[in-house]
């Protein structure tokens, strides 16, 4: 993994059981590749594959570093412990040191702000590749530090960025005959209103008197709810045939909790609210006033995306700042990963980059470096960037060597290793 490392790295070649082989520069996808046939070498394999992918999760790069560090200070504790000094006194001249090293570290790092400077941290971290770069710098200018950015496969041999604007999620209409743009095979409603239900819609009666004052105002209708079915789905169809009123009905995203959390989402982003039993509110009671507003809605067979939501900013704000706090209280990745999607969604948007490359083997290798880009990328726009080429661990050791001074034993003996290490 040494290789790896570094502005003037080498890569990989992997071989697999099944699958094309892998040309690889990335540190943890190397270490999930061992396999060895002694058991206690396998293990000290696996306790550096860990160290790695803690990383990995963490920041999303930097993992060969941390792999070569952790076989450093591993195999000096071990020689240390066989030799018998106390394993716990190690461990807390190991803590003592890395403490003083990170506030090192944050002294000498510096932020990063311009567009400019993201298409340089993306580049040296995408193997100097100015294409990513450039992708990686217009996504995050397009859809805010906040936003999500995705990397697809694409069809073609090009690369290419697609920007997603406003809040989408991945729910069509639920008939045909909503369609306005026949040749696009999409309902687009201008200035809309919004209905959110959390159950089903299927009474008309449920439905007459908020149709009436949508007719009555000539604004356009996104209703969204588990399902819309039955004489209100027909109803609904034939205001859209006759010109009543432009309407659009769509099933609500997700499922469970994450449904009633979303539908949250779109009502805090349209200024609208959840009609819900729970909350004592009745679908034949509904008002205009409940109901959320969007400049612009668009939907396809596959998607619906609402542009321009016209909730309070101070209540989206609040919204945003409440899913920031459950991102960093979850432990599920999963789950933090659904929480940074709903959380793109209200505070910026979703970019989409979809890799296009002539064998298989190159896109999987464009594919990590475009990952790798984007994590180190949103991480120094986090943190901060320090100088690189293990410049800046070389500056730590003057601060852990002056804490050696402050240390006796074996306690000692832990700040060495770290010294060494770095």
């Amino acid at each position: 993994m040494r290789v790896t490392l570094g502005p003037r790295s080498k890569s990989v070649l992997i071989e697999r059981k099944w699958g094309s082989p892998i040309v690889c520069n990335d540190g943890v996808t190397i270490a999930k590749e061992f396999d060895l046939k002694d058991p206690e070498e396998n293990l000290g394999a696996r306790m550096l594959r860990q160290a790695a992918e803690k990383t990995g999760d963490m920041v999303g790069d930097g993992t060969s570093t941390s792999t070569i560090l952790a076989h450093a200070m591993f195999a000096d504790g071990v020689r240390n412990v066989v030799a018998g000094a106390s394993a716990i006194d190690i461990k807390r001249g190991l803590d003592r040191a890395a403490k003083r090293a990170i506030e090192t570290l944050k002294q000498v790092s510096r932020q990063v702000s311009t567009r400019r400077e993201k298409e340089q941290v993306a580049t040296i971290s995408a193997h100097n590749d100015p294409l990513i770069g450039e992708l990686v710098g217009e996504a995050m200018e397009k859809v805010g530090d906040e936003g999500v950015i995705t990397v697809e496969e694409s069809k073609t041999t090009e690369t290419v960025l697609e920007v997603v604007e406003g809040m989408q999620f991945d729910r069509g209409f639920l008939s045909p005959y909503f369609v306005t743009d026949a040749e696009k095979m999409e309902a687009v409603l201008e200035e809309a209103v919004v209905l959110i239900v959390e159950k089903k819609i299927a009474s008309l009666n449920d439905l007459i008197k908020l149709l009436e004052a949508v007719a009555k105002s000539g604004s356009p209708l996104l209703a969204i709810a588990e399902e819309v079915e039955g004489e209100a789905l027909a109803t609904l169809i034939v205001n859209q045939i006759r010109g009543t009123f432009k309407n659009c009905a769509v099933k609500a995203p997700g499922f469970g909790d994450r449904r009633k959390a979303m539908l949250q989402d779109i009502a805090v982003l349209t200024g609208g609210q959840v009609i819900s039993e729970d909350l004592g509110l009745k679908l034949e009671n509904v008002t205009m006033a409940q109901l959320g507003r969007a400049k612009r809605v668009v939907v396809d067979k596959d998607n619906t995306t609402i542009i321009g939501g016209g909730g309070d900013a101070k209540a989206i704000k609040s919204r945003v700042e409440q899913i920031r706090r459950e991102i960093d209280n979850t432990t599920s990745d999963y789950d933090r990963e659904k929480l940074q999607e709903r959380l793109a969604k209200l505070a910026g948007g979703v970019a989409v980059i979809k890799v296009g490359a002539p064998t298989e083997a190159e896109m999987k290798s464009k594919k990590e470096a475009l990952d790798d880009a984007i994590s180190a990328t949103k991480a120094a726009v986090a943190e901060g960037i320090v100088p690189g080429g293990g410049l800046a661990l070389l500056r730590c050791i003057a601060t852990v060597a002056d804490e050696e001074q402050h240390c006796e034993g074996d306690e000692r003996t832990g700040v060495q290793i770290l010294k060494r290490a770095l």
